[in-house]
């Protein structure tokens, strides 16, 4: 079947013909290349459900105007530590490239630095920017959040989204030492319906029915809600990040956010929060001594957070990107490259 069948891309060629599909459904070049490259560095580091599987979606998010293709983000700077982006319902890639720079300069000038966004769009693997932040010498803490989808704990009625929160801790050398990238939700919402899509059941535990019983069934459980992680500890996950992307950014909150699947409503005005800290600065150079001292317990069997994805980015880069011929079709279908 073509379905099963295999092709290996390159990073490069897969961000290029991602960057000429949006383009081709009305993206700026900002808008697309900053996007494009989030993509492919999902596929580079076997995050399937964040990369080429979603390019569809963006498509048909410029096409019905959830997502502004033209938009150009505004930065301002409130206070000397503080940088604030209204992304013009924007991709949210683009706003957050536009002003990492800036971001990164202000915490190596303050020690500490805080960057807003508001009016934006599905950031994708939010690690995709922390680890940015981190290959910069800083500790990058990030916040975006996301539709309703999460019930109160002893609820039915979602009230969070899956709000992830990220960490990325650097290594002293141009890199990330490791990175943590996780939902509220026992797993992102992404994985949910790329099971719907398919039609295989999702595992006990991930997801509760409308009614607020359990389910395997994919789709029912898209008409429901996302179970926490951890219980009632992941509904206050969700709601630390809520305040953090939604209230301090001026953002919309989960309740009033546009579904991120499908047409419905207009664009979901959510927001994302970062912070970047200088850790000499408030370490007083102790920081890597004691990051060693932590590190060192994962050491062995024991996985640091990311160790997957970092493997998986090593191997990818150099054999290349498996990409199903299925996609590989609706990418150059979506492209205008189809033969």
């Amino acid at each position: 079947m073509a379905g099963d069948q295999m092709t290996r891309l390159t990073q490069a060629r897969i961000e290029t013909l991602a960057c000429t599909a949006l383009m081709r459904h009305g993206a700026s070049e900002t808008q697309a290349r900053a996007l494009a490259a989030g993509v492919a560095a999902a596929e580079r580091d076997g995050l399937k459900s964040h990369g080429l599987m979603y390019l569809p979606t963006y498509c048909e998010h410029l096409d019905c105007g959830k997502v502004l293709g033209q938009a150009e983000p505004s930065l301002t700077r409130p206070a000397p530590a503080v940088v604030v982006v209204d992304a013009g319902n924007g991709f949210a890639h683009a706003a957050i490239s536009a002003s990492l720079p800036q971001l990164i300069e202000a915490a190596r000038s303050q020690g500490l630095a805080a960057l807003a966004i508001r009016n934006s769009y599905n950031c994708g693997a939010l690690g995709y920017h922390t680890e940015r932040i981190a290959r910069d010498g800083l500790v990058g803490l990030g916040f975006t959040n996301a539709p309703a989808s999460i019930a109160p704990w002893g609820g039915r009625k979602a009230a969070v989204g899956t709000n992830p929160w990220s960490l990325a801790v650097p290594d002293g050398q141009g890199g990330a030492r490791f990175v943590i990238d996780q939902s509220a939700s026992v797993v992102a919402k992404s994985e949910v319906i790329k099971r719907a899509r398919a039609g295989e059941p999702i595992p006990p535990g991930w997801a509760f029915d409308a009614s607020g019983e359990t389910t395997t069934d994919a789709g029912e459980a898209l008409k429901g809600t996302m179970a926490p992680a951890g219980g009632y500890k992941g509904v206050g996950s969700a709601l630390l990040v809520e305040i953090f992307a939604a209230c301090l950014t001026g953002a919309n909150p989960g309740l009033v956010a546009s579904p991120f699947s499908g047409t419905a409503g207009g664009p979901p005005g959510t927001g994302q929060f970062f912070l970047a800290v200088a850790p000499d600065a408030t370490s007083g150079g102790a920081f890597a001594g004691a990051l060693e001292i932590v590190v060192g317990a994962f050491a062995g069997e024991a996985r640091l957070p990311a160790t997957r994805r970092f493997a998986a980015r090593e191997r990818n880069t150099r054999e290349g990107i498996e990409v199903a011929a299925e996609t590989l079709a609706t990418l150059e279908k979506l492209a205008g490259t189809a033969a």
